[in-house]
């Protein structure tokens, strides 16, 4: 393991992760905090206090639970609003979504083998899985999240299998890890992944990878319909040429 640079400033790596381990939290306790954290009593007083002044918590006078405020939203706001590829990517989504008349998404990946999903359009016929940007789902267990791994070395792609958390989000999640390397075999070969009721009930997603100015992968776009008005077939059919034709055009413009 690397020593620490000097140049690291622990506190507010410390304040950052406090911040980061409300994501999967309404609200925490300064002892959950400091569970969650693996931090002192001590050190979690004087973090929660920081943000607190800071704006970016709030502390329940009743009962003495933090929640993150509406000020922590603007972290991510420059990232979503001055990336030019998204700007570009919003009238794509678009375009899609009248065209499929269906939910479109865009992804990118984050450092814990997540799918993040920063844009999202969608029909106005039905209401949505409530899905706000920064959502977070497992990229073995997403269509986006398989494209993606499609384009990793063969060593690569085998540590992340054997390594990553394969759970049962529903009956049909896979967890076999060579079916799921046959699954993201398929499409290596098609340019685009397909993702059949493995997170949520009922939702069939299909996705082709984005690439930057450079060339590199960056993110996915991603279109979800529901089962059963959509079969597995008709989706690969009729989704999967236009995800791919979406995800060039995005590129293009990268």
């Amino acid at each position: 393991m690397s020593e620490p640079s000097a140049l690291m400033i622990q506190s507010l790596e410390k304040g950052l992760a406090v911040l980061a381990s409300f994501r999967t939290h309404a609200s925490l306790t300064l002892q959950e905090i400091a569970r969650e954290n693996g931090i002192t009593m001590g050190s979690a007083q004087r973090v929660a206090y920081t943000l607190e002044q800071s704006g970016y918590l709030f502390k329940d006078p009743r009962t003495k639970r933090y929640s993150v405020t509406v000020k922590a939203v603007g972290l991510g706001y420059s990232y979503l609003y001055r990336q030019p590829t998204f700007q570009h990517a919003h009238a794509v989504l678009h375009q899609v979504n009248q065209e499929c008349g269906e939910i479109v998404n865009l992804g990118v990946p984050d450092d814990q083998d997540n799918m993040v999903f920063v844009m999202r359009v969608a029909p106005s016929r039905h209401i949505p899985e409530y899905m706000p940007a920064g959502t977070r789902i497992p990229c073995v267990a997403s269509a986006s999240g398989r494209a993606l791994w499609a384009l990793l070395p063969p060593a690569e792609l085998d540590r992340k299998l054997r390594s990553v958390a394969r759970i049962k989000h529903t009956p049909r999640s896979t967890t076999d890890i060579a079916t799921l390397r046959a699954f993201i075999d398929e499409a290596r070969r098609d340019q685009y992944a397909y993702a059949d009721e493995e997170f949520f009930a009922g939702d069939l997603n299909v996705a082709a990878v984005i690439y930057d100015d450079k060339g590199l992968p960056m993110g996915a776009l991603n279109i979800s319909v529901p089962k059963p008005r959509w079969s597995l077939e008709r989706a690969r059919n009729e989704l999967g040429p236009l995800v791919i034709r979406a995800a060039r055009a995005i590129s293009k413009h990268a």
